[in-house]
């Protein structure tokens, strides 16, 4: 018998027997039972989505009205459990609920997390939680944080006194301590302090035990040259003992013209008879203590031209430490009216390229300029006469060689070792090769499906690569007009590429916070380095080739261990995007280019011989920042160390200033 027919049978019964009255009451019971059950789901529900606001409310209240000194640790537990209770709200399909709550506390997390909040935004259902690569690896994912022992214990009683299972379950659950003993940090923004593990960590701690070889490449000019070092060094003593009197008075007017002049040699030559000496430095050994690896990949002959240009750059370069900073020569871009995209320095300073978003290269002859007295640069036709005036006598001649063929703006240039080749990139999918000495374009590739963001030849020329918005980097050679590997990982843009010294190895930087490094032969990512906020814009190797440093959008910069996949150390001292990095030619020192309108240096060598059990004082930014040099309302755009040491940087005035 089914309900219905027991209780007719049942309701027959009663009026048999007189409970007319009780077989009233039995259904209006039964109906009352039948709404009870939704009445009852529908304000635990309502209880439900309000234990989210109410339990993050009272969190949040706690930790900013704690002391000074505990604060900034305190609050770095609010970012996950902000995350996860607007996850979980999704997730059980409270998607008003959700969204007041995301809109009511964003703002706490705006200014460090401004990209995963707008990739969240994204999520409109349950089913997003899943399809989303971001979104599923959080959930699927924990997050380590750093806190002092006492901060630990003051939140662990705050839990306590909240007897709110709900935040207390999302901790457990989504987040992992890093309890260190001491007092807390002293950097309220420490990129290592929050970081992610689970999944992607995993995977990456996989990735990152293969074995790697971060020498520099065999048979190299700078190999030749160390090999014949003693020699070299007989022969520029005895010429030094010769002119013993010329290096002294060259000394003094080094010193006090403060300028990288015609004395350089000289002084550069008793640096190298004394060599075997005391007074040698140990940063212009490191080079040649590094191994040295055979290359991979089939490597173009080097001219004797060429090999010769760069003996004469070594025997004058200048040794740069802590104490012995370079001469800067930066160049001014004006009247650019916001179109600059990019810029680029050959490696003798010679050549100077501008991308602008109207799809032209502008490539400036440094040698044609060397008489003006200014290094003001202006683009576009409609300049004033005093802009005229600036550029050169000749105001009727044209002072730069134009290269267009680009239907859309170009994002990335780059000159080869010789400076004979450019590489351009631009928004229409395409990278074209120019001759600097033809002027004329000589191939176009395509191959990317979407904007190439950055191009880069590799250290020995003909071999290039590239990276697009397709989330792919791609190696190439001149002589073909199809890529020769395909890199593909990144789980968004591909930003910035570099390559290792030795051409065996491709760096690339990811707006999805990562770096990573491929094996140029095989095509298989061997490293995963993950420890950034934002997205990576900028790349630069060790000479050496076992260090890379990273900058990113936030002005933080990495230092990292190729060997280990581990951050050495990490630098917080630029205030806007880092757009450019790169190391001087002996590794001592590193520059740093950004949107802040400054150049810095950083001791490199210091830097990395400082333990990381010193983290205990609470001192993670161990690399010590040598100077500022601030510019006149230019963003810094490109840097390039010459091989006689002298750093050549590139910049667009800002009209509103820095």
């Amino acid at each position: 018998m089914d309900e219905d027919q027991i209780e007719g049978c049942v309701s027959g019964y009663l009026k048999q027997k007189g409970f007319a009255q009780n077989d009233d009451q039995l259904q209006l019971s039964n109906t009352d039972s039948s709404l009870q059950p939704d009445t009852l789901n529908r304000a635990q529900l309502e209880r439900g989505s309000a234990r989210y606001h109410d339990g993050y409310g009272r969190l949040r209240s706690w930790a900013y009205r704690s002391l000074e000194s505990y604060k900034h640790e305190l609050l770095r537990v609010l970012y996950p459990v902000f995350i996860h209770c607007f996850m979980d709200l999704v997730a059980k399909g409270h998607l008003q609920e959700a969204w007041n709550f995301f809109n009511t506390f964003r703002e706490d997390h705006e200014m460090m997390h401004s990209r995963d909040l707008q990739k969240l935004e994204l999520v409109l259902s349950p089913a997003h939680l899943v399809e989303m690569e971001f979104a599923h690896s959080l959930r699927q994912s924990k997050f380590n944080i750093k806190i002092c022992r006492y901060s630990y214990e003051l939140l662990l009683q705050h839990l306590h006194s909240m007897q709110s299972s709900t935040i207390i379950g999302i901790i457990n659950e989504h987040v992992s301590f890093q309890v260190t003993a001491g007092q807390p940090s002293s950097i309220s923004d420490d990129p290592e302090a929050v970081t992610l593990s689970g999944s992607i960590q995993d995977a990456a701690n996989k990735i990152n035990q293969k074995e790697i070889l971060w020498g520099m490449f065999e048979d190299s000019v700078e190999d030749h040259i160390d090999k014949a070092g003693p020699l070299l060094s007989g022969i520029e003593k005895g010429e030094g003992e010769g002119k013993e009197g010329d290096n002294d008075e060259s000394k003094k007017r080094s010193i006090d013209v403060g300028k990288q002049g015609n004395s350089v040699k000289k002084v550069k030559k008793e640096k190298v008879s004394s060599a075997t000496g005391k007074n040698a430095k140990p940063e212009a050994n490191t080079i040649s203590a590094a191994p040295r690896i055979k290359p991979e990949l089939p490597l173009p002959t080097v001219s004797t031209d060429v090999e010769l240009s760069i003996l004469e750059d070594l025997r004058n370069r200048v040794q740069l430490s802590s104490v012995a900073l370079p001469s800067v020569n930066f160049y001014t871009f004006v009247n650019t009216h916001n179109g600059l995209s990019c810029s680029s320095i050959s490696h003798d300073g010679s050549l100077l390229v501008g991308g602008f978003s109207d799809s032209s290269l502008k490539v400036w002859d440094m040698a044609k300029l060397e008489q003006q007295s200014t290094t003001y640069f202006s683009q576009g036709g409609n300049d004033t006469s005093q802009n005229e005036h600036i550029i050169g006598q000749n105001s009727g001649r044209r002072q730069y060689t134009l290269f267009q063929g680009h239907s859309g703006p170009v994002y990335a240039a780059t000159f080869s070792e010789a400076g004979d080749f450019l590489l351009s990139s631009s928004a229409d999918k395409t990278i074209r090769l120019w001759s600097t000495k033809l002027n004329a374009n000589l191939v176009c590739y395509k191959g990317h499906n979407y904007p190439i963001w950055d191009v880069q030849f590799s250290p020995a020329g003909h071999y290039f690569a590239s990276c697009s918005h397709d989330r792919t980097a791609r190696i190439w050679s001149m002589d073909r007009i199809k890529p020769l590997r395909i890199l593909a990982g990144h789980l968004s843009d591909v930003d910035c590429v570099q390559w290792h010294p030795n051409c065996n190895y491709i760096a690339t930087g990811s707006s999805d916070k990562t770096v990573r490094l491929w094996d140029v032969q095989s095509g298989e990512c061997v490293r995963v380095f993950i420890g950034h906020r934002s997205m990576i814009l900028s790349l630069a190797m060790s000479p050496d080739g076992r260090y890379m440093a990273s900058g990113d959008e936030d002005g933080t910069i990495m230092m990292w261990d190729l060997s280990s996949g581990c951050c050495v150390t990490p630098l917080v001292s630029h205030t806007s995007c880092v757009w450019s990095l790169a190391f001087s030619c002996e590794g001592s020192l590193l520059a740093s280019g950004s949107a802040d309108c400054t150049v810095k240096f950083w001791d490199v060598t210091t830097g990395i011989k400082v333990p990381r059990n010193e983290e205990k004082s609470g001192n993670t930014n161990r690399l010590r920042s040598l100077k500022s040099l601030p510019t006149k309302s230019a963003s810094v755009y490109s840097l390039q160390f010459s091989r006689r040491n002298l750093l050549f940087a590139a910049g667009a005035l800002a009209k509103s200033g820095c």
